[in-house]
Parts: structure tokens; C-alpha cells; sequence
């Protein structure tokens, strides 16, 4: 079906073949980057190939002195490929405290969700490779996350009603600084660079500047063992996903309070407790508590249950509140709760 030379591309086809169905309309986000512009390329080749509707999307994020430059290259790119593309530009906000780098990213995906829906792309590739699933995974150990975080990035993930996918999450950066390097050998086109991506001001620049060379130096394989350490974390994490539903089914979830049995669940043991609690948060889309504060909940569904006093429990967690009613936990939100 697909040469050796079309490693590229055949990635993008191996990953689209394990959607229930093919997409007709794919979007492609790019930044303008190497990653993502061959990312685009390759996934003109496909489009081209399987008569797919194929639309370049770049959000302009505004911090840097370039933005529109970058903006004009990815805009040249499309022409070239003869693909529409489309731009929005975004405001960052950091004044939630979630800092410059994650909230240019909910910014990014907020204005690619946006995009993907206004021109009916239902899938949109993301250019992230083996070098950033392997950083992903380095930063997030070194943050402390558990199984479900060192699982790094999945190959699939929804937003709002829009897939994301990443299928050259295996693949090595090598191979696509190569694609790019030919590719601007033969049409004069050229990526453009992100000075922060090496600025050990932000986290992944620090990576990148200051640990990975001595990695690269004493373990040159190990992005390579990390990014199958992600796989198989991922896996774990269905596994214990499973588990954790099976339990929650048995605590007797109920749809219409969204909470379970405290008496059974202090019959399970306490590593499935923190388990369905976790499994159980996530369900209710939101945060995982640290560690301290997972075992400080633990430790109050424990006491409160053995002394029977069943409305004295009212733990803040986020935006809401964990509470006991009449023998069963749930979350109260501040409307109905009446809390401010």
C-alpha cells in the first residue's frame, strides 16, 4: 500500500484505520513548526490518496514578536499543498494561576475544538512525536503523577465533540527533521522555529536544555523506554479503570445523585478505595486531589461512617463539596448546596 518512504504517512493511516469509522473531513493543527508541518504534508499525501476533505488549522497565540509571520507561513504552506486553512487568533489568560504554559495550551485546544467544528472536521491531527511523549512522560514522574499520568498522551483523546489524534507518537524526531529538511529542499519552503521550545524559563525548554543532553549522553535510548513505558501505562490504566468502574457499580452509583454507598464502600480495601474515589471524581470531571488530601478524605469517610454521623462531613474539593446524605456520598455544587 505505502513505500518504505512513506513511513510518514503511513502512521497517519495506521492510526485513522483504528477510528469506528473513517473521517471525510480531517483537520490538521499547525503551528508552522517542523512536527506539525510535516505532519501536514503527510497528511495532504493521505487526504489525497483516500479523497479526504483535509483543512490546515493555526491558532495565533499572540506571545511572541513572529506570531503573524508564523501565521503567514502556515497560510503559504496551505497554498502550496492546496488545502484551505484557517487562523484564530487568542487571548492567553493567565490570571487563573494555571501559568503561561497551560493556559496557552487550553487556549490552543479551545480555538481547535472551535475551528474543527465551524468547517465539520470531526478528527484533527496533532504533529506530537516520541521526543515530546517522552518529555511528557519525564516531567510528569518528576511532578509525582500516578498510573493514569505516566501514561503521558494518548493516541486518541475527545474534546468537546472533537477527536484529536497523534500518530506519530512513536515516531523519532529524526525522521521528521528530515522529511522537513527535504521538504524545503525541493519547494523553498521553510518551518519556522519557537524560540521558547529551548528557554529554560519554561519547564520543557529546562528539559530539554538542561537534562536531556546528559540523558542523551549517558542513556541514549531513553526516550525510546519511556514512550514504551507510557504504552504501558496506559494500559494499566484501563485495567485499573475496569476495576474501578465494576466497583463503583457495586457501591450502587446511581445516575440521578451521582454518589455511592459508604458502607460498601469501607468494605473494600483501602488501595480500591482511593482507586473508585479517584475513578469516581474523574467521572464527575473533576481534579484529582494530591495524595495528602485523597488520604484526608479517606481518613473522614472512615470516621464519619464509624460514629454514624451522617451529615457532619463537608469536604471542599475544587468548586464543590463532598458531603454524606443519609448514608451516601455525593458532590454538592455551590447551587445546591447553597454554599457561596
Amino acid at each position: 500500500m505505502f513505500s518504505g518512504s512513506d513511513a510518514l504517512v503511513l502512521k497517519i493511516h495506521r492510526s485513522l484505520q483504528t477510528l469506528a469509522s473513517m473521517p471525510v473531513r480531517l483537520g490538521v493543527a499547525v503551528s508552522g513548526g517542523p512536527d506539525s508541518a510535516m505532519l501536514a504534508v503527510a497528511a495532504s499525501e493521505y487526504a489525497k490518496r483516500h479523497a479526504l476533505d483535509l483543512h490546515l488549522l493555526h491558532v495565533h497565540h499572540g506571545l511572541q514578536q513572529a506570531a503573524d509571520e508564523w501565521q503567514h507561513r502556515v497560510h503559504d504552506l496551505a497554498h502550496q499543498l492546496m488545502v484551505p486553512c484557517h487562523s484564530r487568533r487568542v487571548k492567553v489568560d493567565t490570571a487563573g494561576g494555571k501559568g503561561l504554559e497551560a493556559a496557552a495550551r487550553d487556549a490552543r485546544y479551545a480555538a481547535l475544538c472551535a475551528m474543527a467544528t465551524q468547517v465539520g472536521a470531526g478528527c484533527v491531527l496533532l504533529g506530537h512525536h516520541q521526543h515530546d511523549q517522552a518529555e511528557t512522560v519525564l516531567l510528569r514522574l518528576l511532578r509525582g503523577a500516578g498510573p493514569e499520568g505516566l501514561a503521558a498522551m494518548p493516541a486518541v483523546t475527545r474534546r468537546d465533540a472533537v477527536l484529536f489524534i497523534r500518530p506519530w507518537l512513536d515516531v523519532d524526531r529524526a525522521a521528521i527533521m528530515a522529511a522537513a529538511q527535504d521538504y524545503a529542499a525541493r519547494t523553498g519552503w521553510h518551518y519556522v522555529t519557537d524560540p521558547t521550545n529551548t528557554q529554560d524559563r519554561y519547564t520543557r525548554g529546562a528539559l530539554r536544555e538542561r537534562l536531556a543532553p546528559a540523558l542523551d549522553e549517558r542513556w541514549p535510548g531513553w526516550r525510546e523506554r519511556l514512550v514504551r513505558h507510557a504504552r504501558q501505562a496506559a494500559q494499566t490504566r484501563e485495567v485499573l479503570d475496569e476495576v474501578a468502574a465494576a466497583d463503583l457499580v457495586a457501591l450502587d452509583y446511581r445516575d440521578d445523585d451521582h454518589g455511592f454507598d459508604l458502607k460498601a464502600w469501607r468494605a473494600l480495601s483501602p488501595a480500591r478505595q482511593a482507586l473508585v474515589l479517584r475513578y469516581w471524581l474523574g467521572l464527575q470531571n473533576l481534579p484529582m486531589p494530591t495524595e495528602a488530601r485523597l488520604d484526608d478524605l479517606m481518613r473522614q469517610l472512615r470516621q464519619l461512617h464509624a460514629l454514624g454521623f451522617d451529615r457532619a462531613l463537608r469536604v471542599r474539593h475544587a468548586e464543590v463539596e463532598i458531603a454524606c446524605v443519609r448514608g451516601r456520598v455525593v458532590i454538592h455544587t455551590s447551587e445546591s448546596s447553597g454554599t457561596p
